[in-house]
């Protein structure tokens, strides 16, 4: 088979929720409801700021500045957290490292395996996977990519050399033989259905023997890009990778600007200083900026997910009746209509809609003021003298889409009876409480990896509690623990599809988690980019294909 196109790269498993500014913020009683129907948004909205900034811009800055014409700049929200692939789980360093990095495997845009770095493999038996590695790939120093290296990747998660939320993914394997630097044979202590998925690019990258755990600071792979430079907090740096096996890509250099605040990204695309963002801007600056003539909107539907964590583990959070008085309190729908202006398809699964795996028949929440207040009456959490049942504190980033959010939220709950406290934090500082479980409620989003079923064993598996996977509010039930065993080991389709309705049902009942809509993959770029193709998962692999011209306009 011939190299594979953008399209048949993939990403893994990112849980992820851009930063914007700095310095940790509470907000606490509500204040005006940024939504409803008539009602205009607070003064300090991003929309408001957003068009008193507009003259200002259109004043001081008439032309592009100079800059490299051969480098494209990309804003992102934050700095990648570890490009070592072995490592990284956030947004940033998931979708760099799948321009740097390649898996043995990749899927293209129908979920299916095709060749990568293995150009073929074969599967004697249920557990014995053996890949044939194609010949002549290098990594971008030049060095030959052998079977020495991919048995070093998997093998360093596995024994701990690094220490990986990945890992887990990897149980299955019983050892690993490498006969010939063209060859791996994995020996399964199990079936695994999902050990391809995890063995694919984006989910996997394989790095060269003996990277150690400083890796990170001048990452080397084989992907159609090379690693330059990174600037913590300021820019990353890629450029074309002459050593790829992959056709070469049209682009000389990438500059990844870091840039967190919304609106001075917004600002920095009209004016022509950088050429694209993806999925970074709120819905109000996409509207302004689709009207501007030096400037294209990409915007199609996509996979990835928002979703409202729990902790389990805290007694008010561990009752049923609570977690699902939350979603009946929850008017998702307006949410999507007023702050997200329509750029988002409600959801009650983790998987795509289109999925083979996806279940239908599931409990839904629509919005019900008074049955969320008959749920806590019936729980006898009543009200006070002030109205208020209980206090609650959801967690976010500093992000403003995530900080606009949780005021709605807090102005649907509170009707509820429920004061929902914000406390929003400088975005490394807030993922670090997720994943280690110092959280109530919290809002992220799964960019690429529910693309997959087995998804749902590692957000909410007894076996996966973080930091062995993404199960950080601790659920536990058994019954969703053997379903998922067996739907990982049955190799016919429509049995596994039996566990994962069941699974989806339990979830849907438990709400250990409520997943709230999957978000428009949003392209925002100048025109001397062209060629781009969002992905549903909007990775930057577009980046492998798409255009740049030299010139500005």
């Amino acid at each position: 088979m011939g190299a594979p196109s953008y399209a048949q790269r993939r990403v893994g498993k990112i849980d992820s929720q851009p930063a914007t500014l700095n310095q940790p913020q509470t907000m606490g009683a509500p204040g005006p409801s940024p939504l409803g129907t008539g009602e205009r948004p607070p003064l300090n909205h991003p929309l408001f700021l957003f068009l008193l900034l507009i003259p200002a811009l259109l004043l001081t800055s008439c032309r592009s500045p100079q800059r490299d014409p051969h480098t494209l700049v990309f804003l992102i929200e934050s700095s990648p957290a570890n490009l070592d692939p072995r490592i990284g789980t956030d947004a940033q360093s998931q979708h760099i490292d799948e321009l740097l990095f390649d898996g043995l495997v990749q899927r293209d845009s129908n979920f299916r395996f095709t060749p990568a770095v293995a150009q073929s493999w074969d599967q004697p038996d249920a557990k014995t996977l053996v890949f044939h590695l194609r010949p002549g790939v290098q990594f971008a120093d030049s060095r030959p990519l052998t079977s020495a290296d991919v048995a070093f990747t998997l093998n360093s998660m596995r024994d701990g050399t690094v220490v990986s939320a990945k890992a887990a993914s990897y149980a299955a394997i019983d050892s690993i033989a490498t006969p010939d630097p063209f060859t791996v044979t994995l020996h399964l202590k199990r079936p695994d259905n999902f050990l391809l998925t995890n063995l694919s690019t984006g989910a996997m990258g394989i790095v060269p023997a003996g990277s150690g755990k400083d890796f990170w600071q001048h990452p080397i792979g084989s992907g159609p890009f090379r690693f330059v430079s990174q600037q913590i907090d300021q820019n990353v740096l890629i450029e074309r990778n002459p050593n790829a096996w992959v056709p070469q890509p049209n682009i000389e250099r990438v500059r990844f600007a870091v840039v967190p605040d919304a609106i001075t990204m917004a600002l920095e695309l009209q004016k022509g200083s950088a050429d694209v963002a993806i999925n970074s801007l709120p819905s109000d600056a996409i509207s302004a900026l689709a009207t501007k003539p030096n400037l294209a909107v990409e915007d199609s539907p996509g996979t990835v997910i928002q979703y409202l964590g729990f902790n389990l583990r805290d007694p008010i959070l561990s009752r049923i009746e609570v977690r699902q008085a939350i979603a009946f309190a929850m008017d998702r729908d307006l949410i999507v209509q007023n702050l997200l202006h329509g750029r988002a398809r409600l959801a009650s699964s983790l998987l795509p809609p289109n999925h083979w795996a996806y279940a239908t028949n599931l409990a839904r929440y629509p919005h019900d003021t008074d049955l969320a207040n008959a749920l806590l009456d019936q729980a006898g959490l009543h009200r006070g003298a002030d109205g208020v049942r209980f206090h609650l504190t959801m967690k976010t980033s500093t992000d403003e889409n995530t900080r606009v959010l949780a005021a709605a939220l807090q102005q649907q709950l509170a009707q509820a009876g429920i004061a929902l406290d914000i406390r929003s934090y400088e975005f490394a500082t807030f993922y670090s409480d997720v994943t280690r479980g110092a959280f109530q409620i919290y809002s992220l989003r799964w960019i690429g990896g529910n693309e997959q079923p087995d998804i749902f064993s590692y957000t909410f598996s007894t076996a996966r509690f973080s930091p062995k996977g993404a199960n950080r509010g601790h659920y536990s039930n058994p019954e969703l623990d053997r379903l998922l065993d067996d739907a990982a080991q049955t190799p016919d389709q429509a049995l596994r599809r039996q566990d994962y309705v069941r699974v989806q049902q339990i979830l849907a009942q438990d709400l250990p988690a409520i997943n709230l809509w999957y978000s428009d993959t949003v392209v925002v770029h100048s025109p001397r980019l062209t060629g781009v193709h969002p992905t549903l998962s909007g990775s930057f692999a577009f980046l492998e294909t798409a255009t740049l011209s030299d010139s500005y306009k």
